[in-house]
């Protein structure tokens, strides 16, 4: 209540100082008299206070909220990470295809993908409130004549984004959290600045974003995009085009005389780029020359939101790896600044807990597990150890990626276990990518038999299966496994442990379907190429046999699984139960991108209007299983298990005829590319046809209604 009220007081004008007169404070009495029967009056409930919130949007319209919204809907990727960091997320009911990426978002109704939202499943939600971009505009017509209220928000710049999470904390009476938010941000980013502030104007890098590449074309954002700011609050120098906009075009002359030293990208475009500029002209920069193109998680390169500081900070270290990596930039001072304990009833446990350190200016965590006498443990990482008081899983964040790279794994080691205060004599540690604040804490129990799991895991940018995929180069720990047990495991139950616990974990990405990162079109992941065992020798009953047939091996085994799908969900949104775009994004089969690539008769119909009209034939249950039984068929068809696929294209006829309403007579491959899979090709052919006879028929045939 007290919260409520002091925001009313703050939008009264009551001003915060103690008055330095009598006058003023029988001013400020007076002033507080009047207050309180006015909060009377609102009553006490708080939140009540707090509202109506009045503002511009990013439109320039008068907007007014007259009470905290209860009922939802994001079109907007950024506007939607915000409010889940509020912690609002439970007023939001629907979100856009790529908002459900996010594993807060997996229970949230799908409206349609970002270019092209479904009204008519907005509507079906009936919002209170639905936040919109300018590129929105169909949407916020077809709203505004239903009465709902629509708010514009778009951050064109860092300070376009404070204004926004403000604007948002006062919508959802989480204005503290916002300034936490922003008050986080500003920190990053001045930490970053004071790690570059000495690096000459000579030697700041050219750095350019590039967007997009066609058949002989390049796109970066404008000289006013914030991609471009956050280029420059990373140190580095983006190029002066004399272009504004989201996207311009850059013609090789404009690339040639820039001669960029570092190019990024984002998601699953890296490919395409770097082949794009394996071309002549294009590969004679520097950036190529050395090997200096990355790609970044498109949720935190493409928007300006409330990851804003961790790209930045990310992009700086990736930029200047050498002056990060240097004593001579560092700006904090390397101690552990937080704890929390974590409970593992082990009678050989003293304690266990995640330290967060920071080291070289960055936050890492380290799981740490110390015992009451020292412990045998096998490591895949180090092998067989003896007399070791403690173990652990160390997590260093994106930023200190680059830094290790260039310090190389053992002086990595070294600096790590001197800033937490452990050796390495007597201490064992894995090493991983993968945040320990999604660490995932399993217990699989038989009898007076107990097995612990203590799991990470992360899948996005390095699965791999074993056997297809090549392994080009040697970088330690993302599934990364510690297991413990209230038994006495001899050195073979130990290294039998090790099979286990790897099995384990590929049965559970086998059934989470997670794609392989080098083959994703008809490769289901075995594991990440970098994945580790730790095995604790552990005290009790001694133990001979960790195998699959034994009760300590379906033990190990359980917790292993259930601890990787669950580390997999925190820190990628991977569930079984995802959407089917999302997992034909994992496949790299970008719709928007098959659409275009399409030769459509020329009938005037745009690729938006299309793309919307194929998002929401597989918003409907049907259609999406019938794509993900395409999946399933692929990979077996890819393995060589299909001996024959009449059935599947009698399938496929079926659908397209089911969409288009009749009978199709003509039947057109639209979709030809190699790179895509001969039964997902089927199947996305079969999807088009019938969208295409649809759309020919007059209002009211087949699906029409879907495309609304």
């Amino acid at each position: 209540m007290l919260g409520g009220k002091g925001k009313l007081l703050r939008y009264l004008g009551v001003p915060p100082l103690v008055p330095a007169s009598r006058g003023a404070f029988d001013r400020l009495r007076c002033t507080l008299t009047g207050v309180f029967f006015l909060l009377l009056l609102l009553g006490s409930d708080g939140a009540l206070a707090a509202y109506p919130v009045s503002f511009l949007d990013s439109s320039g319209s008068h907007i007014t909220v007259q009470k905290k919204p209860s009922n939802v809907v994001s079109l907007v990727p950024a506007v939607t990470q915000i409010i889940f960091r509020l912690g609002a997320g439970d007023c939001l009911a629907g979100v856009t295809v790529h908002d459900a990426l996010a594993p807060e978002s997996n229970h949230k109704s799908i409206v349609g993908g970002f270019l092209a939202p479904s009204l008519s499943r907005i509507e079906a939600i009936q919002p209170d409130v639905v936040f919109v971009s300018s590129m929105h505009q169909r949407v916020w017509n077809g709203l505004a004549e239903h009465g709902c209220q629509t708010i514009e928000l778009e951050s064109h710049s860092i300070s376009d984004l404070y204004r926004d999470i403000r604007l948002l904390g006062a919508i959802f009476d989480k204005e503290a959290g916002a300034e936490q938010i922003i008050e986080g941000i500003r920190n990053e980013l001045a930490l970053i600045s004071r790690k570059v502030e000495n690096i000459p104007a000579t030697r700041r890098k050219r750095v350019m974003r590039v967007m997009e590449t066609g058949e002989n074309s390049l796109m970066a954002p404008g000289d006013d995009s914030f991609q471009n700011e956050f280029i420059r609050s990373a140190g580095g120098t983006p190029p002066q085009l004399g272009k504004k906009g989201e996207t311009v075009y850059v013609t090789m002359e404009e690339w040639k005389r820039f001669d960029p030293e570092v190019v990024y990208g984002c998601g699953g475009d890296r490919r395409a780029i770097e082949r794009f500029l394996s071309q002549s002209g294009w590969k004679d920069v520097q950036a190529v020359r050395e090997g200096k193109v990355f790609s970044f998680p498109c949720e935190m390169t493409c928007r300006a939101s409330v990851q804003t500081g961790d790209f930045v900070a990310w992009l700086g270290s990736t930029i200047y790896d050498e002056e990060f990596a240097s004593d001579r930039n560092r700006v904090l001072e390397e101690k552990t600044v937080r704890t929390h304990s974590i409970e593992l009833p082990l009678r050989y446990v003293r304690s266990a807990r995640v330290d967060e350190t920071t080291i070289f200016d960055f936050p890492n965590k380290t799981l740490i597990v110390e015992f009451r006498e020292p412990m045998r443990v096998t490591s895949t990482l180090e092998g067989e150890r003896k007399g070791i008081a403690a173990v652990g899983n160390h997590y260093f964040p994106p930023p200190c990626w680059s830094i290790e790279y260039r310090l190389g794994l053992k002086k990595w080691q070294e600096h790590t276990f001197k800033t937490i205060g452990k050796t390495q004599e007597s201490c064992c540690l894995l090493f991983t990518g993968a945040d320990m604040g999604n660490l995932s804490v399993q217990k699989a129990q038989f009898k007076d038999m107990t097995v612990y799991a203590l799991v990470t895991a992360g899948v996005e940018s390095n699965a791999m299966r074993m056997s297809v995929d090549e392994g080009p180069f040697y970088e330690p720990g993302t599934i990364n496994i510690v297991l413990l047990t209230n038994m006495k495991l001899s050195p073979r139950a130990m290294a039998r442990a090790i099979i286990t616990a790897t099995e384990a974990k590929t049965a559970a990405l086998q059934d989470l379907d997670v794609r392989s990162s080098g083959s994703p079109d008809g490769s289901q992941a075995t594991g990440t190429g970098t994945d580790e065992v730790l095995v604790v020798e552990g005290k009790g009953i001694r133990v001979d046999n960790a195998g699959g047939h034994s009760k300590l091996g379906e033990l190990i085994a359980r917790a292993v699984y259930d601890g990787v799908r669950e580390a997999v969900f925190q820190q990628n949104g991977i569930s079984a139960r995802r959407s089917v775009f999302r997992r034909l994004q994992e496949r790299r089969i970008d719709i928007y991108e098959v659409i275009k690539g399409c030769a459509f008769p020329d009938d005037g119909v745009d690729v938006r209007r299309r793309l919307a009209h194929l998002e929401q034939i597989l918003l409907q249950p049907r259609y999406a299983s019938f794509l993900e039984s395409a999946f399933a068929l692929s990979d077996a068809n890819e393995r060589g298990l299909l001996s024959n696929r009449e059935a599947f294209e009698t399938w496929c006829r079926s659908v397209a005829d089911e969409i288009a309403g009749k009978k199709l007579e003509t039947w057109t491959d639209f979709v030809t590319s190699e790179e895509i899979p001969v039964v997902m090709r089927m199947s996305l052919n079969a999807l088009l046809n019938g969208l295409l006879s649809e759309e020919r028929q007059p209002a009211g045939g087949g699906l029409r209604n879907l495309s609304n």
